[in-house]
């Protein structure tokens, strides 16, 4: 019985052995077939170091492909500190090529770390500094490729653009905003190390960085150089506290310039203050419009069939009492008898008082909602402004009134231009965009397109075609005739807004701002300019900012490619203007006839002979009294 005992033991210990060593084998089986890649690979990766290789940012274009962000290869230097043998000596090598003290690169050198990059001295490092490091050929001392923001124009477009850091993050504007689409992956240099950090004989591997996608803009270049030029032109002369320009299409509302002063260069984003990097005045800006918000109140009394501009009448007596205030007009003992029609031209408050008044408070509010005013555009661009308006409780017969011709509310630029064009193109609100691509950077394939969208609808047609229409006369026959442009239909509406601070109106402290539509028949570009606090002028916008919209205008038609229109209103002369005359058809007349055709011109004639073979300029074409006309004889 005893015997029987052990042998039972006996078995059931031996079956227990042979079952552990199944299971023993099953365990080796199962490793070597089935988690050898796993287990390999999580072994590679004790022994395998990272040099890290930066991918290239996205770069940043124009609409027509002109690069506007780009990038600049340079090098950055990488420590293996388990690899230095003499720390001392390379301590002291590299303090004296990179200028800094031995104690800073001596805690570089012997940090308690598998990789060491050094930062920042050792960060974009020139060709000649990398160089001198390379020739050390120090173990454990590695250069490493990094790519640079460089942007080729400076300062042009530099709070749409942004900047970066010294880590490649988009730190404001476009870079910012896009960041996640401008940011590539960073590749690597792998190699293979024991423990203590020594290099085993293994090759290396390469992983290739991916690089960032591209942007292309709604911006033109051309336009976005005249923006910029005539900018710098405004400071120069004027010395204003600010100065700013947008240009939009009002028919999808893409940017097609947009600048401000004080601006930067996001090439040594360093050297400037947190305000002047920061502030995108176009869209961050708030302040009381002034005149060119008369386009919207006038807007809403032809929408609401309130006053026909060319039939009824208001007489301007120089002011208005409305409670206990009295409003002025800009000119003493007023305008007298004028269409309404003419009360835009002239920019007459009274006339636009009683506008207000004919609206009513509900029903003039109830369009600035429409049209925009106090909520952000949307636009893809970050620290855009809402602008302030009144809550309409707050609203009595005085606040009312101011509204109507652009006092007491608040706007930002972007909400001014984006409204006005919503007035010109038939009705339609846009939201505003600047990125209207991205880009895959080998191919330029598209991966994301931005589409033109319609917010809402805020005037019919018809009103928006008379509108076009008013706002020509402003040019032709009213208060900006300053930028009128012979052959071109041009619309605009010039504003002149008396700053407040500290809730009191300022002295002689005035924001002086245009707004420039071509062609008016058939808008493609709306432009809004504004100066702040102008020194050395005269306090009127027909001064300042009206002679600077017609040259940006202008350029505008060139790089639009915009044609001559039939149509245009007669501009009403005034005593500074010359007299212009369209130049004859005289082709195949003879001499004497063509001569008693062109008497208000100078005539310089080529070849000889009694006929005209051809003529310059060209029929048609308007020419000053006395201008030159050449003729070519048979």
């Amino acid at each position: 019985m005893f015997f029987k005992k052990i042998d039972a033991r006996i078995r059931v210990a031996f079956l227990v052995f042979v079952f552990l060593f199944l299971l023993v084998v099953f365990k080796v089986f199962y490793i070597q077939v089935f988690d050898y890649k796993k287990l390999s690979a999580l072994a590679k990766d004790l022994w395998s170091r990272d040099l890290p290789i930066e991918a290239s940012r996205g770069l940043i274009l124009d609409r027509n492909g002109v690069v506007l962000a780009d990038n600049l290869t340079t090098t950055s230097l990488v420590l293996i500190p388990n690899q230095i043998k003499d720390k001392k000596k390379t301590a002291q090598s590299l303090a004296d090529i990179l200028g800094v003290s031995y104690k800073e690169m001596y805690a570089h050198v012997s940090k308690k770390t598998s990789i060491e990059r050094v930062h920042p001295e050792g960060r974009r490092l020139s060709f000649e500094i990398a160089d001198k490091i390379a020739a050390l050929k120090i173990d454990g001392v590695y250069l490493v490729k990094e790519a640079k923001r460089y942007y080729p124009y400076g300062n042009l477009l530099s709070h749409v653009l942004g900047y970066v850091g010294i880590d490649n993050q988009g730190l404001s504007g476009l870079e910012l905003e896009y960041d996640k689409y401008l940011t590539g992956a960073a590749g690597a240099i792998k190699y293979f190390s024991d423990a203590k950090g020594n290099r085993l004989n293994l090759s290396d591997v390469y992983v290739a960085p991916q690089d960032g996608l591209n942007l292309q803009l709604t911006i033109d270049i051309n336009i976005q150089k005249s923006l910029e030029r005539e900018l710098d032109n405004v400071v120069d002369m004027f010395s204003p506290e600010m100065a700013l320009a947008v240009v939009m299409d009002p028919k999808t509302g893409e940017i097609l310039g947009m600048s401000s002063r004080p601006n930067f260069d996001p090439n040594h984003y360093q050297n400037y203050s947190t305000e002047e990097l920061s502030r995108n005045l176009p869209i961050w800006s708030s302040y009381e419009p002034g005149s060119t918000f008369k386009i919207i109140t006038t807007s809403a009394v032809v929408e609401e069939g309130l006053i026909d501009l060319d039939k009824d009448e208001f007489f301007d007596s120089g002011s208005v009492q409305v409670d206990n205030a009295r409003i002025k007009c800009w000119k003493a003992g007023g305008h007298g008898h004028q269409t309404f029609l003419q009360v835009l031209q002239n920019s007459c408050n009274p006339g636009f008082v009683k506008m207000g008044q004919l609206l009513g408070k509900e029903k003039l509010f109830s369009y600035l909602d429409l049209f925009g005013f106090g909520s952000k555009t949307g636009i893809d661009l970050n620290g855009e402004g809402k602008g302030i308006i009144f809550d309409l409780d707050q609203v009595g017969n005085v606040e009312l009134a101011t509204t109507a011709f652009g006092q007491g509310v608040s706007v930002t630029p972007i909400q001014q231009v984006t409204a006005v064009s919503a007035v010109l193109n038939g009705g339609n609100l846009y939201q505003p965009y600047v990125v209207k691509n991205i880009l895959e950077k080998e191919t330029g394939n598209v991966i994301k397109e931005t589409s033109p969208k319609v917010v809402r609808k805020t005037i019919s047609k018809q009103t928006s075609k008379t509108m076009r229409r008013a706002l020509e006369s402003v040019v032709a026959k009213g208060g900006g005739k300053a930028a009128f442009i012979e052959g071109y239909r041009i619309g605009g509406k010039t504003g002149t807004a008396q700053k407040v601070q500290d809730g009191k109106y300022l002295v002689n402290n005035y924001i002086m701002s245009f707004v420039g539509i071509v062609p008016s028949n058939d808008p493609e570009a709306v432009l809004y300019i504004a100066i702040d606090n102008p020194k050395n002028t005269a306090q009127l916008s027909s001064y300042t900012t009206t002679p600077v919209a017609r040259k940006i205008l202008l350029d505008i038609i060139d790089a639009l490619k915009i044609e001559r229109q039939d149509g245009e209103m007669a501009k009403d002369l005034e005593w500074t203007d010359k007299i212009t005359y369209k130049v004859p058809n005289v082709v195949g007349l003879p001499v004497k006839e063509a001569k008693k055709k062109l008497e208000n011109f100078t005539i310089e004639y080529s070849g000889s002979g009694e006929k005209v073979v051809s003529q310059s300029p060209n029929a048609g074409e308007k020419l000053e009294d006395g201008g030159t006309v050449r003729l070519l004889l048979n």
